[in-house]
């Protein structure tokens, strides 16, 4: 006999029973809204309400971080789902924060790396972040340090340097976004990179990384054997 829930499903397998199969990984955005979502409208069913807001909104960042009056204007969303989403996206961002502040960053790169895709991957503008680490590679805080254009940003090691001498921190992890969506680096990524490395060495601060953050794609410094 054919499971009837897993019949009323567009797809093969219902998002929830999906997940518990393959992990939350294996889930599209539209599945996972659809989870959140729990029920559709009349005459609409959960995963067509999930596609529908993901190209209303455009994507599932721009869902997410809809202002409350964008969000709520929404037929089949209100405060509830508002207020429950935020609350999904801050708890995420705190797991993320608080795995790599009592763990070495370095163990697992893979969390490090959603952590600060998490933060740059959708800035319009070019950011330049530091994470700063303690002689455990554990994560101090994290500062964004400079701000640029669609294109571009300026980046001073020397305040790179004075900023982790005020947190006494032992190493680094630089980090930065191209609004393009490619995260291959350029010349001058490479360049600025070798400066700072320069410039802590002096101090006896190591550098361990510099990610370069895309939609979707991430590049590695330390991965590709540049430091």
């Amino acid at each position: 006999m054919s499971n009837p829930i897993v019949a009323c499903w567009p797809g093969a397998l219902a998002p929830r029973e999906k997940l518990l199969m393959q992990g939350a990984a294996a889930l599209s955005d539209a599945e996972l809204l659809a989870i959140f979502l729990r029920t559709g409208l009349p005459g609409v069913h959960v995963m067509q309400l999930a596609e529908q807001l993901l190209r209303r909104f455009g994507s599932l960042y721009h869902l997410m971080s809809a202002d409350h009056q964008a969000f709520c204007s929404q037929k089949g969303l209100g405060d509830a789902s508002y207020t429950q989403l935020q609350a999904i996206a801050e708890l995420a961002l705190r797991f993320f924060s608080s795995h790599l502040s009592q763990e070495n960053a370095m163990l697992n790169p893979r969390v490090t790396q959603h952590y600060l895709q998490s933060l740059l991957v959708h800035r319009e503008r070019e950011v330049f972040l530091v994470l700063f680490l303690d002689n455990q590679h554990r994560v101090i805080r994290h500062q964004e340090m400079f701000a640029g254009t669609i294109s571009s940003v300026v980046v001073y090691p020397r305040e790179i340097v004075r900023e982790a001498l005020k947190a006494n921190a032992a190493a680094l992890i630089l980090a930065h976004n191209h609004p393009s969506g490619k995260a291959e680096p350029s010349h001058a990524d490479r360049l600025i990179t070798e400066q700072v490395v320069k410039a802590c060495q002096l101090l006896e601060i190591r550098v361990l990384d510099h990610l370069v953050i895309g939609r979707g794609e991430c590049v590695s410094f330390a991965e590709r054997g540049w430091l």
